[in-house]
């Protein structure tokens, strides 16, 4: 039996998460289980069961940057150090280049899109 994996995506904007269930879906339709959360702390409880489950199963993880309590790439480096090879996806709408660059510098492992993103630009991060 074909294991299905997961993408967790995180988001304390609702509409956001409703956006990216929708493009996922439309992509990928059941190549995948979603996964979401609306703060970092609900994420961070998501991919314990997750790993406690199979930690091989979780593919990526999408991320808001600005968030109540623990900002998104902290929250992707949290991930990366439980799951080292899992893809790890930073979204942002803030406009500032100079911390959106030190994050890419940085975290190297982060990749980062812009909100709003062109959903074949996120597929193609996925796919990549």
């Amino acid at each position: 039996m074909k294991k299905i994996l997961n993408i967790v995506c995180v988001d304390d904007e609702k509409i956001v998460l409703d956006s990216l269930n929708s493009q996922l879906s439309r992509n990928f339709g059941s190549n995948f289980n979603y996964e979401f959360a609306e703060s970092a702390e609900e994420a961070l409880e998501i991919i314990d069961q997750l790993r406690s489950e199979d930690p091989e199963l979780i593919y990526v993880v999408i991320s808001d940057w600005l968030m109540p309590g623990m900002k998104g790439d902290e929250l992707l480096v949290e991930i990366r150090n439980k799951l080292n090879n899992v893809k790890t996806i930073l979204l942002t709408g803030h406009a500032d280049s100079k911390i959106i660059a030190e994050i890419i510098n940085s975290k190297k492992d982060i990749k980062v899109i812009f909100k709003p993103w062109m959903e074949s630009d996120l597929i193609d991060l996925i796919n990549n």
